[in-house]
């Protein structure tokens, strides 16, 4: 059974229609981190950081999954591959085009959780600052989002992932991000090949064995075929 670790980012999503981290008239653009992706941002005006999510999560439900997605979904589902996908997407488009097998080591826009207590559920279409905690009551309920200054999730399970692998892809992620900047490097380590497929070599290209460029929905199911026909 060959192991494969797909991290996949911004890039695979962005042919949906959503915007990048870095796209320069999105919605990022009009709202400094410090007040919507961080802790002390939601402390401050966690009105304004649950609009900006409703809209994100909005903008999700609209958006569809590309050809990127669902070829990444066909290799999973395909004999003789076992494919963990780590994702620093919170959109849902993975399992959307059939994944299954998914890790949001950013966590998810279509849960909820309580910022007092940790308890988590489904997120409703619009979260509001009335809403309450099902469980403690506190009107303290935020997306499901790892904010900067936070821990990813489900760290432990990704790096024995790592350790295990025989191949690591990255895919349209710019590779500058902590912790998943440095999984390259620990996946190569470990004896396992490496791959970037990107729209362009991204600044962490000596990281990599190989690299293929170009749009994600072009690499992507190009890739997964060459996969398949081995």
């Amino acid at each position: 059974m060959n192991k494969i670790i797909i991290l996949t980012g911004a890039g695979v999503s962005a042919e949906s229609g959503l915007e990048t981290f870095r796209s320069e008239d999105g919605l990022w653009a009009q709202h400094r981190i410090e007040d919507v992706a961080t802790p002390e941002g939601f402390m401050r005006d966690p009105d304004l950081v649950l609009r900006f999510y409703n809209r994100r999560r909005a903008d999700c439900a609209a958006a569809r999954p590309n050809a990127a997605h669902q070829a990444l979904a066909a290799l999973e589902q395909a004999p003789g591959h076992d494919v963990l996908l780590v994702t620093q997407n919170v959109d849902d488009l993975h399992e959307r085009a059939g994944s299954q097998n998914v890790i949001h080591m950013h966590g998810a826009l279509n849960l909820a959780k309580c910022h007092d207590c940790g308890h988590g559920w489904p997120a409703p279409e619009r979260m509001s600052v009335s809403d309450r905690c099902a469980r403690c009551q506190a009107r303290a309920t935020r997306p499901d989002i790892v904010w900067f200054g936070e821990m990813p999730s489900q760290m432990a399970r990704i790096e024995a992932a790592l350790q295990q692998a025989d191949l690591f892809v990255a895919i349209g992620t710019s590779g500058q991000v902590w912790p998943a900047a440095g999984f390259a490097q620990q996946a190569r380590m470990c004896g396992a090949a490496t791959l970037e497929l990107n729209i362009e070599p991204t600044a962490v290209r000596g990281d990599f064995r190989d690299g293929r460029y170009g749009p994600a929905g072009e690499v992507v199911p190009a890739w997964v075929e060459e996969v398949l026909r081995r």
